[in-house]
């Protein structure tokens, strides 16, 4: 586990102590880890379309099973 001490405005304090009673957390710290938590869950890394191409001819082609290669090999 990592501590740190960080500086938050009221505004940032007041919502994490919404966050903490509404969810009946022990202390802030559970707080943000659930507004993390929350919000890591938004992010999708963005593909490059150059690579999205690439990877949908990858999945389109032809694959061996290990029993197949094995046999090529």
């Amino acid at each position: 586990m990592v501590q740190a001490v960080i500086d938050i405005d009221e505004k940032t304090n007041r919502v994490l102590n919404i966050v903490k009673a509404k969810y009946g957390l022990k202390d802030k710290s559970q707080a943000i880890n659930l507004v993390v938590g929350e919000y890591e869950q938004t992010l999708e890394p963005e593909l490059r379309p150059e690579y999205k191409v690439k990877l949908s001819k990858i999945i389109k082609g032809k694959h061996l099973s290990r029993a197949e290669f094995e046999r090529e090999t």
